[in-house]
């Protein structure tokens, strides 16, 4: 067998006394997917950060073509043909395109639109890409602005491709066609790794699957001999159980939250959500489907009081909550857990302490005038215990715990008090499935007890698991609430772009 393109052997990484990486090696071929598995803090972006120039090795060796590599930059590895496409774009909005891709590698700042459109052209048709050269990526959805990352790193004569969690916010079509990109660049010897947690995701596009488990190497093995099953014991080290329960329950007589022709216009006159109508029961999950941007945040916001609906109520119980302060909805008990993309900017502050998080919702449980932090140290303890939070202690800084046990913290505290509807957003962003599936059995602890719980969500596959009624949203619009046990994940994905069911159709 052939040298593998790209070699890494032995590599270790610290930061402070946390090893990142601990002798982690790992090859891959040209012409071949390879699939980083792992939970969070496993050392998967670390590494792939060191292979794309962004950090250097303590020790160990990168081999790229048989030859010995240093990349003290990203600029060292992409002249080299290694580029990377982040989570996060690296795009200016207010270019085109085609501006995006020449900058920082087009010397010759005239060069003629007519031969920057067709090197563009060139690409779209040798890659299987659909990149306008004179849209401006204000205007364009997550998937072209992807694929503008992706033809970024193809313009600089890149052939190998890392890409970091590529399909968190894509709807299926997307992700359909984001793979089509990728069997065609591998189909021309391009070297590809990606980074997932999506394991349906790994069997259907890698060719092997490198596992690592706190920092370290377990096992590389051919995708085609293997089964989720296997990989999530190598990712956790014990077995786990893959499947999301569906507790049946006895719903409430009555909805306890009711949103009737709901209207929310943003600063330009322009509805962000429009004549929304939907109920939520009592033990009962329903969730909520739409691409990025399709009105989820708002609803939220709205809901807990942070804006001003334009019309239409909101009703807890029977009694309307519109225009209450976000102090008095929570007083009802209407507790929510929205957490964004930086689930640190909104709902927890970094640099306090998971004991002073507490505080913030519970102060007004206080026993006493004073803030009692003995009181809000045993909550805290409380939460830690029944949520299994690793921490050192409940003193310790929240923006220090891993990113599953930060949700944990966010959700224990909503928990703790006790709502009757429980609103939560993306509480699984980012998360391993341990961590994830954690977050599923304390969501559905809560249906049991008799919660309405309104859930949005990215994968359609745990949304479908999970929820008992689904509502697909596009655009500030309902577009159908339909029975995730008998509805595919392909008609989902058409209502989340708009498509609107006709009467006859079979969903």
């Amino acid at each position: 067998m052939s040298e593998p393109y790209i070699k890494l052997e032995n590599i270790c990484k610290s930061f402070g006394t946390v090893k990142a990486n601990n002798n982690v090696s790992i090859d891959v071929n040209k012409g071949e997917i390879l699939a980083l598995l792992g939970e969070n803090g496993s050392g998967k972006s670390t590494l792939v950060n060191m292979l794309s120039g962004i950090y250097q090795p303590d020790s160990g060796s990168i081999y790229l073509d048989g030859k010995l590599v240093s990349f003290k930059s990203p600029k060292d590895a992409i002249a080299s043909g290694i580029g990377m496409v982040h989570q996060h774009f690296k795009l200016v909005d207010v270019f085109t395109a085609a501006e995006n891709i020449i900058m920082g590698k087009q010397k010759n700042v005239f060069l003629s639109k007519k031969r920057m459109n067709e090197q563009i052209a060139q690409l779209n048709e040798k890659y299987g890409l659909s990149v306008t050269p004179d849209k401006k990526v204000y205007d364009m959805s997550v998937s072209e602005k992807q694929s503008v990352e992706i033809m970024k790193i193809l313009y600089r004569g890149a052939d190998v491709l890392i890409l970091d969690e590529p399909t968190a916010v894509l709807t299926p079509q997307e992700i359909d066609a984001l793979f089509d990109i990728l069997r065609k660049m591998k189909a021309q010897g391009c070297s590809i790794i990606i980074i997932t947690h999506k394991m349906a995701e790994v069997l259907s596009i890698s060719d092997r699957v490198t596992v690592l488990r706190k920092g370290e190497c377990i096992a590389t093995v051919n995708t085609a001999e293997t089964t989720p099953q296997k990989l999530t014991e190598m990712m956790v080290g014990s077995a786990v159980s893959l499947e999301i329960e569906r507790p049946t329950t006895t719903l409430s007589e009555k909805p306890l939250l009711s949103v009737k022709n709901l209207l929310l216009k943003n600063i330009d006159d322009v509805p962000v959500i429009n004549d929304m109508s939907f109920d939520v029961y009592g033990g009962e999950i329903v969730g909520v489907a739409g691409i990025a941007g399709s009105g989820q945040k708002e609803l939220c916001e709205v809901i807990a009081g942070l804006c001003k609906a334009n019309g239409g109520d909101i009703l807890f119980d029977g009694g309307s909550i519109l225009g209450l302060s976000p102090h008095a909805i929570l007083k009802k008990g209407i507790s929510m857990s929205f957490v964004p993309e930086d689930r640190l900017g909104m709902g927890l502050v970094a640099g306090m302490s998971i004991t002073d998080n507490v505080i913030l919702k519970s102060y007004n449980k206080n026993p006493g005038p004073f803030i009692d932090k003995k009181y809000a140290k045993s909550l805290a303890q409380q939460i830690v215990k029944d949520f299994d939070i690793s921490t050192p202690s409940v003193n310790h800084q929240v923006k220090k715990l891993s990113g599953g046990n930060i949700q944990k913290v966010l959700l224990g505290r909503e928990i703790w008090l006790s709502p009757r509807v429980l609103i939560t957003a993306y509480p699984v962003r980012g998360l391993d499935i341990g961590a994830s599936y954690n977050i599923y059995h304390i969501l559905n602890e809560q249906k049991k007890k008799g919660v309405a719980v309104l859930f949005i969500g990215e994968d359609l596959d745990v949304l479908k698991s999970i929820s008992d009624r689904l509502m697909v949203i596009h655009n500030g619009e309902i577009i159908d609430i339909v029975d995730p046990e008998t509805v595919t994940k392909e008609d989902i994905g058409l209502m989340m772009l708009g498509h609107k069911k006709e009467e006859g159709d079979a969903v």
